[in-house]
This record gives structure tokens, sequence and C-alpha cells, in this order.
């Protein structure tokens, strides 16, 4: 007789979160860097075509503590790692679909917010060539858009999406802590590399917050009456 087949959800945390990965894998590996093109394009659209005078934004104490920081940049570009994490663990296409739609919507209320108020962070007294990798960033993404940081509002997005999901595995506390990091650190880059000021990172983790928590409660919502079925082989 063979023996009868384990229960999904006995498996190991890690082991059920890599069987999600391969599914609708095709879908996800050509969603989400369509998504990303697609995003860029408007972005930068936007941020070459303001349609209002910009509005400079100002500099606070936070600001001030928080120190110029070149390393930093290693953190601000994980950003494009992090934000493709959650959806790679989802396992159905209603709830693909759900999160694309909701981070689209996220990008979508910055870019309309960047048109009619478009904002620029104020100029650092900084020899940037003398911090290569900053510098291609100051050359690749200009100071506008500043306010709300899209950077921070899809990190923070990110990071509420991966703590529900890494709870829903039954992910031991340093998993989450260690995705909790990740996440804080990317907006401290924000930051540290001077591309946005506290101002733009704070209206950024409202917007990222707001919109994680309306989607996750339509998910937590919609799944109540259901039986962990996202685990079924």
């Amino acid at each position: 007789m063979s023996a009868p087949p384990v229960s999904p959800e006995a498996l190991p945390w890690y082991r059920q979160a890599a069987r999600l990965v391969p599914r609708d894998v095709v879908l996800k590996s050509i969603g989400i860097p369509l998504f990303i093109a697609v995003f860029f394009a408007a972005y930068f659209h936007v941020l070459n075509n303001p349609a209002y005078p910009v509005t400079v934004m100002p500099v606070t104490w936070l600001d001030r503590l928080i120190g110029f920081e070149p390393m930093a940049l290693s953190l601000y570009v994980s950003l494009w790692v992090y934000v493709s994490l959650p959806p790679a663990f989802l396992a159905s296409r209603r709830e693909l679909y759900l999160y694309s739609l909701a981070m689209a919507g996220t990008c979508l209320t910055g870019l309309i917010i960047f048109y009619f108020w478009p904002t620029i962070v104020p100029a650092a007294d900084i020899d940037w060539s003398l911090y290569p990798g900053v510098d291609f960033l100051k050359n690749m993404d200009a100071a506008g858009n500043a306010c709300p940081s899209l950077h921070v509002a899809t990190a923070a997005f990110s990071g509420f999406w991966m703590h529900h999901l890494l709870r829903r595995f039954g992910a031991p506390p340093w998993a989450c802590l260690a995705n909790a990091l990740w996440g804080v650190g990317i907006v401290y880059s924000t930051v540290a590399t001077r591309q946005h000021v506290a101002v733009d990172m704070w209206a950024g983790l409202l917007l990222g917050t707001v919109t994680a928590w309306l989607s996750l409660r339509h998910v937590v919502r919609t799944r109540a009456d259901q039986h962990r079925p996202y685990l079924a082989a």
C-alpha cells in the first residue's frame, strides 16, 4: 500500500511557498516585467510633462538626522526584487489579479498626484560625481515626482502583502522580521540617497499602507469561508 499523501499544511513553510512559485509561472514572469515597463513609461511621461509649476519639498529635522549614505543605493534598487516576491507566492489567478489591480491603483494614485501637483526634492549640496552609482541613479531618475514617494508606497504595499503570505504559510517570526527589516531598509534608502525627503516618505507610507489594507481586507473577507485551497496540489 502506498503511503497517504502529506497534507500541504504539514509541510514546512518554505516548502509551502516553493510549491506556489511554478503556479501560473508564465503569467507571472510576463506580467511582472510588463507591469514595471508600463509603469516606468507613465512615470517618465508625467515627470517630463508637468501640468503645473513644480513645488520644492521642504527639508525637515528627520532629513537632517538621516545623513547621506551612498551604500544605501543597494537597498534602494533592491525594491525591484522586493515587489516581485508577493506575486510569486500567490496561488490563484483571482488573488493575482486582485494584487495587480491594487498595486496598479497605488501607482495610478501617485501618478495622478504627480500630474496635478508636481513636486521636486531640493538640490543637495553634494558632488554626485564622487559617488558614481548614486550619480547614475540621479541621471536616470530626476528629482521630480517626489511626493508621495512611490518607491516607499510600493515597498510598504509589498511588505504588508508579504507579511500576510508569510503568516499564511506559518513562517517563523525571524522570516517576518527579515521581511520587515528589508522593507524598512528600502524606505530608509529613499532619504539616505537623497532621492526623497522625509515628507515624501511619510506620504508614500500612508499611500502604500492604505491600499495594502484595503486589498488585504478584501482577501481575508473572500477567503473566510474557504479551507486553504491555495495549497492544493
